[in-house]
């Protein structure tokens, strides 16, 4: 069974940046897309950005387009999402998911890490 593992999470002012980390063991991932999503207090878990861990095709949400970029070591077998000119509405647990489909109906998901944009 595959594992996810993020790290890097925090408390940053707004304005400021965070690295996000993601490593995945125990999966072959060369046909996975791998994602980070986020889940606010009272809120949905919504979609921020994903990469397909071959050819590093990337998406993004609307909200971070811009402020945010993944990226991926394939030796490290590590995604990263790097957050710059961070808001406090950016605050939220940021999970991991990686899935076959591209879709992440059936996805594996992290544990999350929490992120704290706030003055």
């Amino acid at each position: 069974q595959g594992q996810l593992v993020e790290s890097g999470g925090g408390l940053v002012q707004p304005g400021g940046s965070l690295r996000l980390s993601c490593v995945a063991s125990g999966f072959t991932l060369d046909y996975r897309s791998l994602g980070w999503f986020r889940q606010a207090p009272g809120r949905e878990r919504e979609f921020v950005a994903s990469i397909t861990w071959f050819g590093g095709i990337t998406r993004y949400a609307d909200s971070v387009k811009g402020r945010f970029t993944i990226s991926r070591d394939t030796a490290k077998k590590t995604v990263y999402l790097q957050m710059n000119s961070l808001k406090p509405e950016d605050t939220a647990v940021y999970y991991c998911a990686t899935d076959s489909s591209g879709n992440f109906k059936s996805a594996t998901w992290g544990q999350g890490t929490q992120v704290t944009v706030s003055s």
